[in-house]
C-alpha cells in the first residue's frame, strides 16, 4: 500500500452499470480504500458520485488521472482496457478488469478467488475475472470435481439485459413501458429484434462456426479457471427480458460415479454457493430471489439419466455483484491476503 490508511484506487468506468455496484459492494466490504478516483468517458467526466459519505467527481481517464494508483479496476470497453492495461502494469500498479480484452492472455491470470485464487501468485501487472456466465458455472463445477472427474459439459443460459450495459436496460424499461401504455414498442436499438416479451439465442457475436463469442468464452475460461484445457464443452447463451441475475440449465457428465447425496453435500461445503433446493415447496433459485447477494445458488440438482455418470443443475447468480463486481473485490482481498498489496 502506498497509503498507511488504504490502497490508492482507480474505477474506470465508474458511471456504468458494475461501476454503480462497485462502489456498493466495496463499502459493504470494507475495501482498504484510501484514496478513490473515479473515471470515465469525457461524455461523463464532471458527474457526481457518492462512496460512503464522499461525493467524488468523475474526472476523464487518462494517464494523469491515473498516475500512482495502486489498484485499478476496469469495467470498461475491451479497448479501453488494453489502451490502460499495459500503462497501470509498467507504472507498478495492479489492472483488475472485468473485461474480455486480456483473459485468454498466457500470462494473464484468470480468477474466482473461490476456485484457483493461487493463480494471483503470478499476476505481471493485470488479472482479468471471467464473463458474468462463467464465474458461477466454474464455482460450482470446482465444487462437483471433488466428488469425481469432470467428463463433459453442457449449458445453457437465461442472461439478464444489465449483463448488456445500461442502456440495454433502458431499452428494456422503455419497451415494457410503451407495452403497459398499450403503444408501439420503440425500435430496438441496443438488441437486433425487441427485448421485451421475447428470448433471443444470441448474446455477443456470431462466429463462423455458428458459435456466438460469449458461448465461446464460457467454454474457455471455464476451461482456463479449472486448470482442466480439454474439457469438453458446449453452450447456448440467450438474451432474456429480465434486470437483474444470470440462470443456467447445466448437464454435466462424470468420468466415474458421482451420487447426487455427495454431490448437494459438496455444494453445501463450498464456499460461495448455497443450495435452494425443495422442489416440494417450490424453492429454487430465481433472478428475482437471488438478486442484490454474492453466493451463487444451485438447485433442481438431479440425476441425469441419460448418461451413466451425470447431474443436472440450475443455478443463478447476480451478474453485477459476483458475476462482476463482487468478483474484482474479492481478488483484491486475496491479493491483500497474499501480500501481494
Amino acid at each position: 500500500m502506498s497509503n498507511t490508511n488504504g490502497l490508492d484506487i482507480a474505477v474506470i468506468g465508474a458511471t456504468g452499470a458494475v461501476g454503480a455496484v462497485f462502489l456498493d459492494v466495496a463499502a459493504e466490504r470494507d475495501l482498504p480504500v484510501g484514496n478513490l478516483r473515479l473515471l470515465a468517458t469525457a461524455r461523463s467526466a464532471g458527474r457526481e458520485l457518492h462512496y460512503r459519505d464522499q461525493t467524488i467527481t468523475v474526472r476523464e481517464t487518462s494517464e494523469e488521472a491515473l498516475d500512482g494508483a495502486d489498484l485499478v479496476f476496469c469495467s470498461a470497453t475491451a479497448a479501453a482496457s488494453r489502451q490502460w492495461g499495459p500503462r497501470i502494469a509498467d507504472a507498478g500498479g495492479i489492472l483488475i478488469d472485468d473485461g474480455s480484452a486480456f483473459r485468454m492472455e498466457p500470462n494473464v491470470p484468470l480468477v474466482v478467488p473461490e476456485v484457483n485464487g493461487e493463480d494471483v501468485e503470478w499476476h505481471e501487472g493485470i488479472i482479468s475475472i471471467p464473463n458474468c456466465t462463467t464465474t458461477p458455472l466454474a464455482l460450482v463445477l470446482h465444487a462437483m470435481r471433488t466428488v469425481a472427474p469432470l467428463r463433459r459439459v453442457t449449458a445453457a443460459t437465461y442472461q439478464a439485459v444489465t449483463g448488456a450495459g445500461a442502456a440495454a436496460a433502458a431499452e428494456l424499461d422503455a419497451q415494457l413501458a410503451a407495452h403497459g401504455r398499450g403503444e408501439d414498442l420503440p425500435a430496438p436499438e441496443q438488441f437486433p429484434h425487441q427485448i421485451a416479451l421475447n428470448v433471443l439465442p444470441h448474446v455477443d457475436a456470431f462466429e463462423e462456426d455458428g458459435y456466438t463469442r460469449e458461448e465461446l468464452k464460457m467454454r474457455n475460461e471455464t476451461r482456463k479457471i479449472l486448470h482442466l484445457p480439454d474439457l469438453p464443452f458446449s453452450s447456448t447463451c440467450a438474451r432474456v427480458p429480465t434486470m437483474i441475475g444470470h440462470a443456467e440449465a447445466v448437464h454435466v457428465e462424470f468420468s466415474d460415479q458421482a451420487p447426487i447425496g455427495e454431490l448437494r453435500a459438496a455444494l453445501e461445503a463450498h464456499e460461495g454457493i448455497e443450495l435452494m433446493d425443495d422442489p416440494a415447496a417450490a424453492s429454487y433459485p430465481t433472478p428475482l430471489n437471488t438478486a442484490g447477494d454474492d453466493r451463487t445458488f444451485v438447485g433442481r440438482l438431479r440425476a441425469d439419466t441419460s448418461v451413466e455418470h451425470g447431474a443436472v443443475f440450475w443455478c443463478v447468480t447476480d451478474n453485477l455483484r459476483k458475476g462482476a463486481a463482487t468478483n474484482a473485490i474479492q481478488i483484491a482481498e486475496e491479493l491483500i491476503r497474499r501480500g501481494k498489496l
